[in-house]
């Protein structure tokens, strides 16, 4: 019933794009918008994997394999989708990864990947399809984190670039507004993907977590979490939160940083700088996948020979 209903609501006929679509949130938004009678582009880096996402939808669909670190793959993704499906109407900044471990001990290149997919992958992605969202008046939403409301010491990059992505969602509402394109942004909670699998490895990720209230400390499916997404797109919504009880928490955001730094400090002191490096690199089988092509990508590339004489 819930299908034949949502087939006739505000996004039916229409063209969703999401990235990081093939697992965890992504894959359940893909799902969840198909159900909503959307034609849906699923983008992201593992090719069998979106496959496998894609033949579980209802209409018509579109793998692209893209890194949303590369301007131009995401420029040919977003050509693709238009001859294939038609302009896009919803296109949702999903891909992302996280990484583990102290700062000091994160290699620079994985620290600086994690911004690139988090952050930059985010505005490549609008810079790809805002001119189809432009033409269909659409609306473009960022995948945030409670990881913006206070930063987790052991997560520096994760919390960094989510705290990025946040803010460039919300100059780029300012920006777009005015050509018809709306602009919302999610903020996601404790969320059942394989990111969020690792956590028992990470201490001041525990910690955080069993000093929260009971109901804070619920891990939520990523299908629950994609019912409000796509709930949020068809109300062009300007902020999306998964749990809802995540809204009544904004007006207390000044206070989050202070606390997070308190308990956080406490359960460093117990540990030593080893224990605490122990845990270093990727979380998660999508972030593993990620980083794994870019070391491979990497490596392929030319090095530049001699100077020509």
């Amino acid at each position: 019933m819930r299908e034949g209903l949502a087939r006739e609501g505000p996004l039916a006929g229409r063209v969703a794009v999401v990235t990081g679509a093939a697992r965890g949130v992504g894959e359940a938004l893909a799902r969840r918008l198909s159900e909503d009678g959307m034609r849906v582009a699923l983008l992201g880096r593992e090719a069998a994997t979106l496959r496998q996402a894609a033949a579980a939808l209802h209409g018509p669909t579109l793998c692209v394999e893209a890194d949303v670190t590369d301007q131009a793959a995401l420029d040919r993704a977003a050509r693709q989708v238009e001859d294939r499906l038609g302009p896009a109407s919803v296109v949702v900044a999903n891909a992302g990864i996280a990484a583990g471990g102290p700062f000091q001990r994160t290699d620079a290149d994985l620290w600086r990947r994690v911004i690139d997919v988090n952050l930059v992958g985010s505005a490549n992605t609008a810079r790809s399809f805002l001119p189809q969202l432009t033409r269909t008046r659409g609306y473009f939403l960022q995948i945030a984190s409670t990881a913006a409301f206070g930063s987790a010491p052991l997560m520096s990059a994760y919390c960094a670039s989510k705290a990025g992505a946040e803010s460039f969602a919300q100059a780029l509402r300012g920006e777009v507004e005015g050509a018809g394109v709306a602009v919302g942004i999610a903020y996601l909670h404790w969320t059942g993907t394989d990111m969020v699998t690792g956590i028992d490895e990470h201490p001041v990720l525990v910690a955080l977590r069993r000093h929260q209230p009971w109901f804070a400390r619920r891990v939520h499916s990523p299908a629950e979490v994609a019912d409000r997404l796509a709930a949020g797109a068809a109300h062009r919504a300007s902020y999306v939160y998964a749990p809802s009880w995540l809204r009544w928490c904004v007006p207390l955001r000044p206070l989050f940083p202070a606390l997070v730094s308190r308990i956080a400090r406490r359960e460093l002191r117990e540990r030593s700088p080893d224990e605490l490096a122990a845990d270093v690199g990727v979380l998660g089988a999508g972030g593993r996948a990620d980083w794994e092509a870019h070391v491979t990508d990497t490596h392929a590339r030319p090095r530049p020979g001699p100077p020509t004489p």
